[in-house]
């Protein structure tokens, strides 16, 4: 049966609401940091090196702005479920053994996670592919282990820190695919992450990256268009970043394409 709403007086309208031009407001972007080596080292040609001191003082930042450091794993995971906010990835390119030694407990200190990116075929070997500045030692099987049992993200930087735009097709293969298996016999345990090296990538080596099974890959600064997930730009940061200036790279990040965008 249907209801006779003929008699029935008239409703009030509502008063229309003003329009709301524009997008709707986003959340802020999540963002993503790029350290490399942690110790006391003067000599940092490539200004790559943050002390002790300087990494505990930026962490102290985060958490005053009310973020909490995380590895890019978490990270995504997060983002997947849309509750990244709060949160900034943490990255560590290289595999200095410095990360354990010097890294990990100021990580711990704060209640942070990180990503440390490692290079499987230098195990326990220097950074040779630094033509000038200090040899800095890099992990060890144990040191990745012990990486790896502290809660830390263990991800693929190749094998000998290669230009992939450079390489060869059986190069790329191996430097990609060969990397990750062997790290992943490592920590017993699936390798989700890659890391350009130099942050130099083509379409070539994303693809290589995405047919090895990887599930994300960090560069420096925003890949070839469709990238994705497979070139996740970075934020670097160095032993000059004080607070001023970790600021101004945050509020930058969403308009220099070096944030996370949302899914």
């Amino acid at each position: 049966m249907v209801a006779d709403i003929t008699a029935a007086p008239r409703a009030v309208e509502p008063e229309p609401r003003p329009v709301a031009w524009g997008r709707p407001k986003r959340r802020p972007a999540a963002w993503v940091a790029m350290y490399h080596s942690v110790s006391n080292c003067p000599d940092d040609p490539y200004n790559i090196t943050v002390t002790p001191g300087r990494l505990q003082r930026q962490f102290a930042w985060l958490a005053r702005c009310g973020l909490r450091g995380v590895s890019v794993r978490e990270l995504l995971a997060a983002r997947a479920q849309g509750r990244e906010h709060g949160l900034v990835g943490l990255t560590f390119d290289d595999g200095y053994a410095d990360f354990v030694t010097t890294a990990l407990p100021v990580l711990h200190r704060w209640g942070f996670t990180a990503t440390v990116f490692v290079l499987s075929g230098l195990l326990d070997g220097e950074n040779s592919w630094e033509t000038t500045g200090p040899r800095k030692q890099l992990l060890d099987v144990e040191g990745i282990r012990l990486a790896a049992d502290a809660g830390m993200e263990v991800a693929s930087h190749g094998l000998t820190h290669l230009d992939l735009t450079r390489a060869d097709d059986d190069l790329l293969y191996s430097e990609v695919t060969e990397s990750r298996y062997r790290l992943a016999g490592i920590v017993d345990d699936d390798v989700e992450g890659f890391c350009y090296p130099y942050g130099h990538l083509d379409e070539r080596a994303v693809d290589a990256v995405q047919r090895a099974g990887y599930r994300y890959a960090c560069a420096i600064k925003p890949g070839p268009a469709g990238s994705g997930d497979f070139a996740l730009p970075r934020l670097h940061i160095g032993e000059a970043d004080n607070p001023v200036r970790l600021e101004l790279k945050r509020r930058l990040a969403p308009l220099c394409g070096r944030a996370l965008e949302a899914v």
